[in-house]
């Protein structure tokens, strides 16, 4: 029944966001947020674990946000193939680089956790400063779509 269920989930994911750029943005993003949870479970003091739960959660709460913004550029300018529509060119780039932000982001949990298995007491800012970027990169993408539109 699972294998239905996905089967299912996956058309209704290209009917809204098709095959093309819009759907490798998306998915993207979605494949960083789960390199950050990854990383996260390897944690195994309660405290940093905890410390570094917020921030990743909080970039979890944009993958809606994401979704929706692909989808909405997918209507605005189809793609099902590898070319990045010239007048949505901007937005692909801000969505790029959010999930490239949040791959880095992840890189930075895993240099803490070491950090903190080392014995070495750590700060969240530069997580918090990443979830920043983030956020501010989608920010970009939503403010020049909705500019095109």
């Amino acid at each position: 029944m699972a294998f239905f269920s996905r089967l299912r989930a996956q058309r209704a994911a290209n009917r809204e966001l098709g095959e093309g750029v819009w759907r490798r943005a998306h998915d993207r993003f979605t494949r960083s947020l789960d390199r950050v949870f990854q990383v996260l479970e390897g944690i195994s003091d309660n405290d940093i674990y905890n410390q570094l739960l917020g921030p990743a959660n909080e970039m979890a709460e944009l993958l809606p946000a994401v979704r929706q913004l692909c989808a909405d550029a997918q209507a605005l300018t189809p793609s099902d193939d590898e070319v990045i529509p010239p007048s949505t060119a901007r937005v692909h780039r801000s969505l790029t680089k959010s999930a490239n932000d949040l791959a880095t982001t992840a890189q930075v949990i895993a240099m803490m956790r070491m950090q903190a298995e080392a014995g070495d007491p750590i700060d969240i800012k530069a997580v918090e400063h990443r979830t920043r970027i983030v956020k501010e990169d989608l920010d970009t993408a939503m403010r020049v779509l909705s500019e095109v539109k």
